[in-house]
């Protein structure tokens, strides 16, 4: 009888996870558009994108993301794998651009449904 109520409940808890919503995410990259990620930045951003790497505000990580699509137009993006556990998830997409392919790694925490990014890796 205990098996019956946990297996149970591991189906319902199974189910009544959601994933978090990236679109708005996915799209701000294939876009080009920095300022449109600005509400899901965390307050304090570790950002990578060739030849830079530090740790900077939601404004800084706009600015940086700003003049790296500046110097390598988005021409598509496409999320290859996403993944969220109960208070946390990461994406890795790839950016498709006027010089070439990029990799794209983020990680998130998750408040009320919504991805707060905490890392941006373009490599």
């Amino acid at each position: 009888m205990v098996r019956i109520v946990l297996v149970f409940a591991l189906i319902f808890s199974s189910l009544h996870t959601q994933a978090v919503d990236i679109s708005a995410i996915s799209a701000a990259f294939k876009a080009g558009n920095a300022s449109s990620l600005v509400s899901y930045l965390d307050q304090e951003v570790d950002i990578a994108v060739p030849g830079t790497a530090k740790k900077c505000d939601a404004n800084g990580a706009v600015t940086l993301l700003n003049s790296f699509f500046g110097s390598n137009k988005p021409a598509g993006f496409t999320v290859v794998h996403n993944a969220d556990k109960k208070e946390s998830g990461f994406l890795v997409g790839k950016l498709a651009t006027s010089k070439g392919e990029f990799r794209v790694n983020l990680t998130y925490r998750t408040e009320n449904d919504k991805a707060i990014i905490q890392s941006i890796r373009i490599e």
